[in-house]
């Protein structure tokens, strides 16, 4: 029998269980980038690694301001997450070369949402064939790399696209 050793999972398994002591996107927030694997500070959002990703370089674009709906976020955020898409998905090609994306915001726990409190668009790269039998039947993904080494990879991508908006902003 093979074994599929997965330990990064468990803090997330045991928070299952643990009562909230708030919204982990506005705690999130207020943490050092690199702990929170924050690659990128908008003026209305952030871009962050998903920690249970779906698939590597699953990114979250995330509002500072905390609401549950699109329909209560100002122009200007809506605007900078349509920005923000833009450049996840040019430094995902780069990096890690996927074959498509999935884009998309779950609202509510009936469609998916897994913290429904908090409004977050969801990047996620694909490719061919990454969706196998151990997904579909042993509910099981297999993630290849560490949160932190593609933060690492990331992160740099993410600065230089800050620093050249800033000058461009000058």
């Amino acid at each position: 029998m093979k074994q599929l050793w997965a330990p990064w999972r468990m803090p997330y398994l045991r928070s299952q269980h643990e009562p909230s002591s708030g919204c982990v996107f506005c705690l999130k927030q207020n943490l050092a980038d690199e702990e929170a694997h924050i690659l990128y500070r908008g003026e209305t959002c952030y871009i962050a690694l998903n920690r249970y990703p779906y698939a590597n370089g699953h990114l979250l674009i995330i509002p500072y301001a905390h609401v549950n709906s699109v329909q209560y976020l100002d122009d200007a955020t809506c605007l900078e997450m349509g920005h923000l898409v833009k450049l996840s998905e040019r430094i995902l090609m780069e990096t890690q070369r996927p074959q498509g994306f999935n884009i998309g915001i779950n609202e509510g726990m009936a469609a998916g949402a897994g913290i429904a409190e908090h409004l977050h668009l969801h990047i996620v790269p694909r490719w061919l064939g990454d969706v196998n039998y151990l997904t579909v039947i042993g509910e099981t993904r297999v993630i290849p790399e560490m949160l932190d080494d593609t933060y690492a990879q990331l992160r740099p991508l993410f600065e230089q696209a800050h620093e050249e908006q800033a000058r461009g902003s000058e």
